[in-house]
């Protein structure tokens, strides 16, 4: 009899209750148990989960590891996917083998090079796959510098933290005054220059809500990357790499507007795989591309699961399980999809939520010890489907 496979997820992105569904639904047929952790009790993905708990807060990564190694012990995980405090858990990876789990994330050197959006700026443009022209700004003349130097070189200017996902604290840079326009219709990531200049010069405190806190580093007022804003289309290269840096799949999904689809077009897949492979990223990464005039450039790498990565079921396969054996010791071979799905646009759709507050537990679960509440184990989880316009979600 094969043995359940025990997976945990940390304080991950809401869409991967997705993710955890196409592992119970995996073509082997193997039972997976999945345990979820988080710092907001009404994350579905608590939900989701056939054990829960809300994660301590303030821990700094060195107790965070320490925390994660006794959950890994306390609940018999097989494989963990970190997402909070990646690099930390990775440098610990001989311990948590030890603990009996495999870390589904690349080695801390393949992390460490993409923490930084500068660095992995200059490391993938070494090995020849091609980057936007940017500046890294520390305060308010060096941002005026950069800008006054992309418009001359006719681009329109924008800003992010060096150090961050998901969009976090990106903004685009407008010469224009501010006026009630901007004040109709929904927020807009457009910025007036002024106002950004005037806000850096009177700060006063570190502006630590644009940029992800950095221990090992003192604060600083800003540390942002001012580029180009790039145009569409999007494409977002999700990736498996084994521990041979060896590809075993790598497809596009494109976004342009509300319009999604894939793509197997070697202008994308080609630079994804040459940073992939040449970097390292083992297991699961992200690879971003948007276009620079008629060429695509680079625009982040994501050493994690994409929270869109469930959505190359419409492509025929089942990464996030074929990722778990990989990380298991099985390797599943080079995967391609039997066929690219149709396109398609993303809409919202209502997930349950506990009705009690966590910690979770399934009644049935001989892997925990203590006294967390138990509750039923919850319903079949139900597949995502495409709508009449092909939306996932």
């Amino acid at each position: 009899m094969v043995s359940r496979v025990r997976v945990w997820l940390n304080r991950t992105y809401a869409e991967n209750v997705f993710f955890m569904d196409q592992l119970r639904r995996n073509p082997s047929d193997r039972a997976v148990e999945i345990h979820a952790t988080h710092g907001d009790p009404d994350s579905p993905v608590l939900a989701a989960a056939d054990t829960a708990e809300l994660e301590p807060e303030g821990l700094s990564p060195a107790a965070y590891v320490e925390y994660a190694l006794t959950q890994c012990e306390r609940r018999g995980i097989d494989v963990f996917v970190p997402r909070l405090h990646q690099s930390a858990i990775v440098a610990h990876r001989a311990e948590f083998e030890a603990a009996g789990t495999a870390l589904l994330a690349p080695p801390p050197e393949a992390v460490a090079v993409f923490e930084d959006k500068a660095v992995a700026y200059q490391a993938v443009e070494s090995i020849g796959v091609p980057v936007p022209p940017w500046w890294r700004v520390r305060d308010a003349d060096e941002l005026l510098t950069a800008v006054e130097e992309l418009e001359r070189l006719g681009h329109r200017a924008c800003f992010k933290p060096a150090a961050g996902a998901g969009g976090v604290g990106f903004r685009e840079i407008t010469r224009e005054p501010f006026s009630l326009s901007q004040l109709k219709g929904f927020p807009s990531p457009h910025v007036p220059l002024d106002l950004v200049l005037e806000s850096l010069r009177r700060a006063e405190e570190p502006v630590d809500w644009l940029v992800m806190p950095r221990l090992e580093q003192p604060e600083v007022s800003v540390d942002w990357l001012v580029m180009p804003r790039l145009e569409q289309p999007e494409v977002s290269v999700d990736c498996l790499t084994g521990p041979d840096n060896r590809l075993r799949l790598a497809i596009g999904r494109t976004k342009d507007g509300r319009r999604r689809g894939f793509t197997l077009h070697e202008r994308w897949l080609e630079p994804a795989r040459r940073i992939a492979e040449g970097f390292g990223l083992h297991h699961l990464s992200n690879i971003q591309f948007r276009m620079l005039g008629d060429r695509p450039v680079l625009m982040d790498v994501n050493t994690r699961p994409a929270g869109g990565l469930h959505q190359l079921a419409l492509c025929g396969v089942n990464v996030p399980w074929a990722a778990v054996r990989l990380a298991l010791g099985d390797d599943p071979g080079e995967i391609g999809p039997p066929f690219l799905g149709q396109d398609y646009t993303v809409v919202s759709a209502p997930r349950p939520l506990l009705p009690v507050t966590v910690p979770r537990q399934r009644a049935d679960s001989p892997t925990v010890t203590g006294t967390l509440d138990a509750l039923p184990a919850q319903a079949t989880p139900v597949e995502p489907q495409a709508a009449a316009t092909g939306a996932l979600q």
